[in-house]
């Protein structure tokens, strides 16, 4: 891993992006902004599943001025995605939100976007300049031949010298393809130009299994060369799962940690029991778990006991049942029938 970027801090509410602060998982609700109490429930399941920030789409006046009702039941932080109407972004501001994401350029004259700034800058909240490929501007992609990612960050620099000519410097900035190697070009292509945090995932991922794959992929490579100090998964899929799948990456990388870990074998032919059910019962259980251990379920006497008794709980299987492992040592064996139901039930017992 290479060390993290450089960048200056802002504050998102009470949450810190950049400037060595860890990176912040983010996620956008998908419900219709204007159903306040739809909006909220949604909201509330998010912060449960462990997102800090969440984004809000405002297309119109009616989701504008329901962000204040909805405002008065989030716990975290709000950002107001607009595009277009500066109006908007005012609105969204008076109605208490702490990010903005928007493109300068993209709402209006000269006057409009002072007046946004002014707003912004009054209140302390940061704007992101969010770039994705298939909305660059056709004088960009004229003289580029197409969104590459060289675009892309000329583009997102464009947006942000209107905050600088402003004097604004309170700038989040994110670079989104929906594959993974234009994305990564166009992270390391700004990271040499600018000291702002950046924001990070790769847009229109895909569906719950294959938009996983490829966001892992992207988010672990920028990650790994400290392009990223907040990041969102896109799935076509609940935004829980999208905030799961955000956790895992950070977990799996060493970055953040959060709740229990859950550790299996693949199986193959020395398994001698029926391992997937087991497994997937254990593994349900394990990741409702607010606690910060590591459950082991492995099939077999080759690296089974190693693995079991490396983990806070471990089940290491052998023919016709297992064997229960606490903190590296043997509690008892179990028959193939009881193997989940046993682990479960010392799982209870952790504090």
């Amino acid at each position: 891993m290479f060390p993290r970027r450089t960048t200056r801090q802002i504050r998102v509410g009470g949450v810190a992006v950049g400037g060595g602060a860890p990176v912040v998982v983010q996620a956008m609700t998908k419900t219709d902004t204007r159903d306040v109490r739809g909006t909220s429930a949604q909201i509330r399941r998010l912060e449960k599943a462990g997102a800090e920030i969440v984004r809000l789409a405002v297309p119109d006046r009616a989701a504008a001025a329901a962000i204040s009702e909805i405002r008065k039941h989030a716990r975290v932080p709000l950002i107001a995605d607009i595009h277009f109407d500066h109006r908007l972004a005012l609105a969204a501001l008076e109605a208490g939100v702490e990010g903005l994401r928007l493109n300068p350029g993209n709402i209006g004259s000269p006057a409009k976007v002072r007046e946004v700034v002014r707003a912004a800058g009054e209140r302390g909240v940061p704007i992101r300049v969010g770039v994705n490929s298939g909305s660059l501007e056709k004088d960009i992609l004229a003289r580029s031949g197409g969104a590459t990612a060289a675009a892309m960050v000329e583009s997102a620099l464009r947006h942000v010298r209107l905050l600088e000519e402003l004097d604004f410097r309170l700038v989040k900035i994110s670079l989104k393809a929906s594959d993974v190697p234009r994305t990564l070009e166009a992270y390391r292509l700004l990271a040499a130009k600018v000291d702002y945090p950046f924001h990070a995932g790769i847009t229109e991922a895909g569906r719950l299994l294959t938009g996983s794959v490829k966001s892992s992929a992207g988010l672990a490579l920028l990650l790994a060369e400290g392009l990223a100090d907040t990041i969102r998964v896109s799935l076509t899929a609940p935004p829980e799962r999208e905030v799961f799948v955000a956790w895992q990456i950070l977990q799996a990388l060493g970055l953040r940690a959060r709740g229990a870990t859950f550790v299996s074998c693949p199986t193959c032919g020395r398994c001698e029991v029926d391992l997937l059910p087991v497994a997937a019962k254990v593994e349900k259980a394990v990741l409702a778990l607010g606690v910060p251990v590591t459950v082991a379920v492995m099939g077999c006497t080759v690296n089974g006991p190693g693995e079991a008794k490396e983990a806070d709980l471990g089940l290491a299987c052998g023919r016709d049942g297992g064997v229960i492992f606490k903190a590296g040592k043997v509690l008892r064996k179990v028959a193939a029938s009881r193997m989940a139901d046993e682990l479960l039930a010392e799982i209870r017992k952790l504090p």
